[in-house]
C-alpha cells in the first residue's frame, strides 16, 4: 500500500506492499501464490499443480491487520450486550483494523457510523453477497448506529469492457432491492448509487471529499496498491478516492450536520470482505492529512465457490453460485454437484471419514446454520464416517433452501417505493449525533420528495 520509503499504516506491514505481491509466481513454475485483489480472487497452486484453499492467516500477515481473537470477541459481547454473530464465533469474521478503538468509543458513548457497499454486476445477488450484509445488519442492531451503503455502479462501468452504463445503473437498482430485503431499518439506513448521488444534485459535499482525497493520491501510489499500469483507464485510477469518501461523515451533511469540527471527529466502521482492504489501507494513510479520523475495518472471509475452497462465489459464473433468485430445485441441483470432502467409496468413507475442511456443503452449513451444537454434531458424524456425503449435501440443501425462501418472502414486500425512501438523502434517526437543528437538509431531495407525495395525492383524488 505505502510507497517505498513511506511509513506503513499498520505496525508489521512492510513498506511497499502491493496487491500484486500475491500474484508473484514461485521459482517452481507449477506453484503459484494466491491472488487476492479487489478485482481477482483465487487460491494458490502447490508444487504438484494442485489448487489449494485461500490462506487467510497469510493475508493477515501480508496486509498487516490484526486477528480477531477470543479476548476481542469477549469484549465485544461485554460492551454491546450481544452475543457475537455466528460468523464471528466461527472465525469467518477474522481480521480487523481498530475494532478495539471503536469499542472504546462506543463504551464512552462517542458516536460512529457503519459503511459497507456492493459493486453491482448482475440483476440478482447471490448468498455470498447476502452474508456480509446480514452481518452488517447485526452490527447496526448491536450498536444502534446509522448505516451508509454505497452501490458502486460507476466502478463496474469503469472496469468492465462489456457492461454498459445503463446496465450498471439497472443492476444497482435491482441490487438495492435485494439489500433492503436483508432487513435493514429505513430510519437508520441511507443507500446510494454513485451514478445518481455523486454525479447528480445531492453529492456536492461528497465530491469535495473526493477532490481532497484525489489531490493527495499519486498515480504511482495507485499503481503500487492495485497493480494498475498505463493500460488502465484514468477513471480506474480515480475510483479509490471515490470509494474512500464514504468513510468520512463530512461527505453527508444532511445526515451528520454542518459543524465541521464535530463531524470530522465522527469515526466509521467498515465491514467488508478482505479483498477490499487495499482501498481502505490507502484511505487510512491519507485521513490524518485531511484532519479526519481513520476508518476502522472488520474483515470477512469469502463464501467459497461450489467448485471448491480455492475460489469465491462469482455472479459471473452461475454454476459456482447460489443466487438469491434460485428456486428450491435449482439449489438442490447445484449443491448436489458441489465439491465434496467424502471418500471415493462408502466403505472407505466409513473407515476414514469425510474431510470437513474441504467439503463445500459442510462449509455452507458453517456459514448459514445458526445452531452451534447441531453444527458440531454434523461435523463429528461426517468426520467419523457415520454421515455419508449424500446426507451432508441433503442437510446443506435444506438449510440453503430455507435461507433463500425466507429472503424471497421479504423480497416480495420490497417495492420500488420502499427503495426510493432508502435512497432519498435525508436525516436519519440515531442518538448521540448532532441535534436536528444542526443538520443541513438536501433541498433538492426534499423538494423532489414533496413533489412525489403531491403527485400521489393527486393521483388518488383523480381515481376517486
Amino acid at each position: 500500500m505505502a510507497a517505498p520509503g513511506d511509513v506503513p499504516d499498520e505496525p508489521g506491514q512492510p513498506p511497499g506492499l502491493t496487491a500484486l505481491s500475491f500474484a508473484e509466481q514461485s521459482q517452481d513454475k507449477k506453484a503459484k501464490e494466491q491472488i487476492i485483489t479487489p478485482f481477482d480472487v483465487s487460491g494458490g497452486v502447490d508444487e504438484q499443480g494442485k489448487a489449494v484453499a485461500i490462506d487467510y492467516n497469510k493475508l493477515i500477515d501480508k496486509f498487516g491487520s490484526q486477528r480477531i481473537d477470543a479476548a476481542l470477541l469477549e469484549r465485544f459481547e461485554k460492551v454491546t450486550g450481544h452475543r457475537p454473530h455466528r460468523l464471528m464465533r466461527r472465525g469467518f469474521v477474522f481480521s480487523h483494523r481498530d475494532l478495539n478503538i471503536i469499542l472504546d468509543k462506543y463504551e464512552k458513548g462517542i458516536p460512529f457510523f457503519l459503511y459497507t457497499g456492493r459493486g453491482p454486476s448482475s440483476d440478482s445477488m447471490h448468498v455470498g453477497h447476502s452474508i456480509p450484509f446480514e452481518f452488517t445488519k447485526f452490527l447496526q442492531d448491536a450498536f444502534n448506529v446509522p448505516l451508509i451503503i454505497m452501490l458502486t455502479d460507476d466502478e463496474k462501468f469503469f472496469h468492465s469492457q462489456k457492461l454498459t452504463l445503463k446496465e450498471c445503473k439497472q443492476f444497482a437498482l435491482q441490487n438495492a432491492l435485494d439489500i433492503i430485503a436483508i432487513g435493514f431499518d429505513v430510519k437508520k439506513t441511507f443507500i446510494f448509487a454513485d451514478t445518481d448521488f455523486i454525479y447528480g444534485g445531492d453529492g456536492r459535499a461528497f465530491s469535495e471529499v473526493i477532490m481532497e482525497m484525489g489531490k493527495k493520491t499519486t498515480n504511482n501510489q495507485i499503481k503500487g496498491t492495485f497493480g494498475f499500469n498505463d493500460s488502465n483507464n484514468i477513471l480506474e485510477f480515480a475510483f479509490p478516492a471515490i470509494q474512500s469518501a464514504t468513510s468520512f461523515a463530512k461527505s453527508f451533511p444532511f445526515i451528520f450536520g454542518k459543524d465541521a469540527k464535530k463531524v470530522a471527529k465522527i469515526p466509521c466502521l467498515i465491514p467488508c470482505a478482505i479483498d477490499q482492504d487495499p482501498y481502505f489501507r490507502q484511505c487510512r494513510d491519507y485521513a490524518p492529512r485531511l484532519g479526519l479520523v481513520k476508518p476502522a475495518i472488520i474483515h470477512t472471509v469469502f463464501l467459497p465457490s461450489l467448485r471448491g475452497a480455492e475460489s469465491k462465489m462469482s455472479a459471473s459464473d452461475p454454476d459456482s453460485t447460489i443466487l438469491l433468485s434460485d428456486t428450491d430445485k435449482q439449489i438442490q441441483k447445484k449443491i448436489g454437484k458441489a465439491f465434496s470432502g467424502g471418500q471415493d467409496t462408502q466403505e472407505l468413507h466409513r473407515q476414514l471419514g469425510g474431510r470437513t475442511a474441504v467439503d463445500i456443503p459442510f462449509q455452507y452449513l458453517s456459514f448459514f446454520l445458526e445452531d452451534d451444537a447441531r453444527l458440531e454434531e454434523i461435523k463429528n458424524a461426517y468426520e467419523k464416517g457415520e454421515m455419508q456425503s449424500g446426507e451432508m449435501k441433503m442437510t446443506a440443501t435444506k438449510e440453503l433452501q430455507a435461507y433463500v425462501a425466507a429472503f424471497r418472502e421479504r423480497r416480495k414486500t420490497t417495492t420500488p417505493e420502499v427503495r426510493d425512501e432508502f435512497m432519498r438523502p435525508r436525516q436519519l434517526t440515531f442518538t448521540g449525533m448532532p441535534s436536528e437543528k444542526d443538520q443541513v437538509p438536501s433541498l433538492s431531495a426534499e423538494v423532489n420528495h414533496l413533489k412525489d407525495e403531491l403527485a400521489k395525492l393527486r393521483a388518488g383524488s383523480a381515481a376517486s
